[in-house]
């Protein structure tokens, strides 16, 4: 939480030492229409996030079950975690950033720059420093739909879209579906995995179907903001 108040000052620092404008400028309050966009945005962004572990309970009959010892508690807290996580990664790479990249560089600009530091700060989050095939996954990902997330800024001069994307797809890839049967889970994967083999068709639909869906889903939605009275 400490580490969360610490880049909010710094970010109202950095506007104000900028143009002399304060954290206003990041759209973190939630008027009607900001909440409504944050509310589908985050809703489309869970439901595509799960459809890549439905596609692996399809194709290679995976099986979830719900995990021991999960309470009240223990959700609300792993919810808090996921929301912290990803809204300090839209400080970092959206937030006072990106607005003045935006004033600096224009939109277009702005939006790749963002883009790419993004991507690159997901090589160290993932831990696949050296693994070549690993990073250009990664990367490709991370960067198209950075580019999305920066585009939910521009266009709606809040920050509160890009975090629903984000925390929706995370939430569900982190909490809900996890890739494992280690670590603090809703659901965890049933133990043994069965052996299936799938052609090449279903393994680039499960892996790839999902990611691209919400990155393009979520920028058509994005892109009705400024048309919504």
């Amino acid at each position: 939480m400490i580490h969360l108040i610490v880049l909010l000052a710094i970010s109202w620092l950095l506007v104000w030492l900028f143009n002399r404008s304060n954290i206003s400028v990041l759209g973190l309050w939630p008027s009607q229409k900001r909440f409504m966009f944050f509310a589908i945005l985050f809703a489309t962004s869970a439901m595509l996030s799960a459809t890549s572990f439905l596609l692996k309970m399809y194709f290679i009959k995976e099986v979830y079950v719900l995990s021991n010892g999960i309470s009240k508690i223990s959700i609300l807290r792993n919810c808090w975690y996921q929301l912290r996580t990803v809204l300090t990664e839209e400080l970092l790479c959206r937030g006072a950033l990106l607005y003045m990249l935006i004033k600096k560089l224009g939109v277009l600009k702005a939006v790749i720059s963002s883009s790419i530091f993004f991507a690159l700060l997901h090589w160290f989050n993932a831990g696949v420093w050296g693994n070549f095939m690993h990073m250009s996954i990664i990367f490709t990902f991370t960067f198209f739909m950075g580019l999305v997330l920066a585009y939910a800024y521009a266009q709606s001069g809040s920050l509160l879209l890009p975090l629903a994307i984000h925390f929706g797809w995370n939430f569900v890839q982190n909490y809900i579906f996890p890739d494992s049967a280690i670590g603090n889970h809703l659901l965890t994967l049933a133990t043994p995995v069965p052996s299936v083999t799938i052609s090449y068709a279903a393994f680039f639909t499960m892996l790839l179907l999902p990611k691209i869906s919400v990155i393009i889903i979520n920028y058509f939605i994005v892109k009705q903001y400024s048309k919504q009275q």
